[in-house]
């Protein structure tokens, strides 16, 4: 797999700015934010990903539940109905080709439902398969889809919701959602480690207290990956968009492990996540495949 090298650098394209009344901040490496650095933090703290409510004043929680937080509960009034396993990818066929018996056609352990969300101009996959319907364990494999099929890297373990997976998730329910989703947005509270994604660095990345079997969680966004569940593409991780509503949660991202289940995010150890993010390319229009094996097969 190539995320063993570092990747040639090339001019980064830009991002765009969020829109504010408040004052912004700007931190090295990054782009301009217009939400305060303190709010940021505690949105974060309220994210898909964090695996806590610790600290929280139940005025600040039902506040930031109306701009989209996983971990809150639904905000009233929230009326959108939505198909189970939405996609954000068109549904196109994901075969490239003849294979050689190095590299197989499709990705393995997809059926065809599966494989039919997966973009035809899609190289590289992050397939994430879990261990059960119930269960938070699962494991990561970073493929690149070559003319002889597609290419393998190394197996890496890695930990979902604290109860599984989900056809149709929803904010708070402790779920992972089931799917294929574009993975275009970085960013963490290190400094960029040389990744091609556009990578949003700054303060408002941290998390404190513990996750559900009592792990601390500081510098589980150290760095971190947006999955393109319920969130507008081509804007920072941090972005509060969510274009499903805020009942369908959103915050979903890859980021470093913590040693337990998360709220609904994919985690990798510190290393793992440094290899994806010097992996992934845009180029390449990177997806991420997720789910517990049986759901994946259909």
């Amino acid at each position: 797999m190539a995320s063993s090298n570092p990747l040639p650098s090339r001019p980064r394209r830009p991002r765009a700015r969020l829109r504010t009344r408040a004052t912004d901040f700007t931190s090295p490496g990054s782009y301009r934010l217009g939400i305060p650095a303190a709010v940021l933090a505690l949105s974060v703290a309220l994210a898909g990903c964090a695996g806590t409510t610790a600290g929280v004043k139940p005025a600040d929680a039902a506040r930031l539940t109306a701009g989209g937080a996983d971990t809150a509960s639904a905000a009233p009034g929230t009326t959108q109905a939505v198909p189970p396993r939405t996609s954000a990818a068109p549904q196109t066929s994901a075969d490239p080709g003849a294979a050689t018996t190095s590299a197989p056609a499709r990705l393995p352990g997809l059926g065809p439902r599966t494989l039919a969300e997966i973009p035809a101009d899609a190289r590289q996959a992050v397939l994430v398969t879990g261990r059960g319907r119930n269960s938070p364990a699962s494991q990561v494999v970073l493929y690149r889809r070559t003319g002889a099929g597609w290419e393998p890297g190394p197996t890496w373990p890695a930990h979902n919701a604290l109860k599984g997976w989900t056809d149709d998730h929803h904010a708070g329910d402790l779920r992972s959602p089931i799917g294929v989703f574009t993975l275009t947005d970085a960013g963490g509270l290190l400094a960029d480690p040389g990744t091609k994604l556009p990578y949003d660095q700054g303060p408002a990345f941290i998390i404190g207290g513990t996750g559900f079997e009592g792990e601390p969680l500081a510098g589980s966004f150290d760095y971190v990956i947006a999955i393109n569940y319920n969130r507008k593409p081509g804007t920072s991780p941090l972005d509060w968009t969510r274009p499903l509503g805020a009942n369908k949660g959103g915050g979903i991202w890859l980021h470093v492990d913590h040693g337990g289940p998360t709220h609904g995010c994919v985690s990798l150890s510190q290393k793992h996540m440094e290899e994806l993010l010097l992996a992934l390319d845009p180029d390449q229009h990177p997806v991420i495949v997720m789910g517990d094996a049986e759901s994946l097969k259909r």
